[in-house]
């Protein structure tokens, strides 16, 4: 299942698959930094003055940030409610527990 965000300059669909925002179908970020909180905020917002959050290299306008973060929080939920999610819930644990039996 995808969530159609925006289509780039280039014409490179960005999307939310799965848990991440994705440009042309490959994994760019599982999560958005607000503008405000970036290291290079400065320079964002002199390349795009709307952009309010950015998607790893991706920006994104209030509007584009809103669609994708419910898409990427539905997902989430869905993820965590799925046989996948709690196969990988159970695997996360197990390794823990491993590490801290070695540690």
């Amino acid at each position: 299942m995808s969530t159609y965000i925006k289509t780039t300059q280039d014409g490179r669909k960005v999307e939310v698959i799965e848990l991440s925002v994705c440009l042309a179908g490959k994994p760019e970020a599982e999560y958005l930094v607000p503008v405000a909180e970036h290291p290079n905020r400065d320079a964002i917002l002199q390349a795009v003055p709307d952009a309010t959050h950015m998607a790893g290299r991706l920006p994104l306008n209030a509007e584009e940030a809103a669609t994708a973060q419910a898409a990427l929080e539905a997902n989430k939920l869905a993820f965590e409610n799925s046989p996948k999610g709690l196969a990988e819930r159970i695997r996360r644990a197990q390794n823990q527990a491993i590490a801290n039996r070695d540690g």
